[in-house]
């Protein structure tokens, strides 16, 4: 078998850390410096499509919806957004490593179809906290990514993200009977009671990494 070749490096803004992408024959794998495994893999993205599909079927059916992705990644959950709405919906993706979205518009872009070229995309380089507090009331739906859940990885910055006064945040930035999707590796009943203790209505589903039912079972939480 083939061996995965560097063929990218970035920096992760304020960390003093650096993320690899990897290809071998049309698979590709983002990687941290310096850890073990793949943080993320063209072949596993099955809970990644259900965090897209998931949020945006709920909200579908409105004119003009707004939606966020926070974390960009391989673009899967961008292109099962995209996927799910209308033609009249735009999609802010935020992504605060320049690197990422460098791949995603070059090599990597094929595996997810593309989004980033669709035209109701908008990318927001930076934080997506800074996006929440700077949009409230701005999104119908907003699905997180970021780093590996609420559990941070990769930045301890990610951790306010997850915190009471970040789902807060996020909760202002929802519109009218919007939706809060999050993402995770595992699970987390301490964030489960974070997210009602804000006032949050909460469903948690449970995701394989590879569809149809097969890899690691990922967490999604849908707050409403």
């Amino acid at each position: 078998m083939a061996k995965f070749e560097e063929i990218g490096i970035a920096s992760i803004p304020g960390q003093g850390t650096q993320l690899r992408l990897l290809q071998r024959n049309d698979e590709f794998s983002i990687r941290i410096v310096g850890a073990p495994g793949d943080l993320m893999n063209t072949r596993l993205h099955g809970s990644e499509d259900a965090l897209g599909e998931l949020a945006c079927r709920r909200v579908a059916g409105r004119p003009g919806a707004r939606v966020l992705v926070g974390g960009l990644g391989m673009g899967f959950t961008l292109a099962a957004a995209l996927a799910a709405l209308g033609e009249d919906a735009e999609v802010v993706v935020a992504e605060l490593v320049p690197g990422v979205v460098e791949w995603n518009r070059g090599p990597l872009g094929a595996a997810a179809g593309r989004p980033l070229d669709d035209p109701r995309t908008r990318v927001s380089l930076g934080d997506v906290g800074e996006l929440l507090r700077a949009e409230p009331g701005g999104f119908d739906a907003i699905m997180l990514d970021v780093d590996n859940g609420p559990e941070g990885l990769t930045r301890r910055e990610n951790d306010w993200l997850y915190s009471p006064r970040g789902l807060e945040v996020a909760q202002q930035a929802l519109r009218p009977d919007g939706v809060l999707a999050v993402w995770s590796a595992g699970q987390d009943p301490a964030f489960t009671e974070r997210l009602r203790r804000v006032g949050l209505l909460v469903e948690e589903i449970t995701v394989r990494a590879h569809r149809p039912g097969k890899g690691a079972k990922h967490r999604i939480w849908l707050a409403s």
